[in-house]
């Protein structure tokens, strides 16, 4: 069905990214490509400055070893790590690499996000491409 799925991966405990990579499969067309991809969120350089100065490479190195963990044994899959605003992030990725169908888990919006938005509102009201969101 699908050539080129994005999957973004939240390693919040309400969101269930094994559900959506297994969904993203059942989408895959034979040989398409599934990449795993989770937005590291910049910290304010205030709060920064009371960090190690390794913090984020060594945040950056977990992150994609879990990744890597979770893309064993899926055809096609690899992972990224990149930095910025989730939401952003997610759609400029999806666009510049010309992405078929973004497979999110989201959770049930809280008053938070009626007032801010949800990722998963955001890269539903920006993708370039179809998205398919998970409860």
């Amino acid at each position: 069905m699908y050539d080129n799925i994005l999957v973004p991966v939240s390693f919040e405990p309400d969101r269930n990214a094994q559900e959506a990579i297994d969904i993203a499969q059942g989408l895959a067309e034979g040989g398409a490509d599934i990449t795993l991809l989770h937005v590291m969120e910049q910290i304010p350089p205030y709060a920064a400055a009371y960090l190690p100065r390794d913090h984020f490479d060594q945040a950056h190195q977990r992150i994609a070893e879990a990744l890597a963990t979770l893309a064993e044994g899926v055809p096609g899959a690899r992972v990224e790590v990149i930095s910025g605003h989730a939401g952003r992030s997610i759609v400029d990725w999806a666009t510049e690499h010309r992405v078929d169908c973004i497979v999110i888990a989201s959770h049930r919006p809280g008053m938070a996000d009626l007032l801010i938005g949800s990722t998963a509102a955001q890269v539903v009201r920006h993708a370039p491409c179809a998205v398919h969101v998970l409860r």
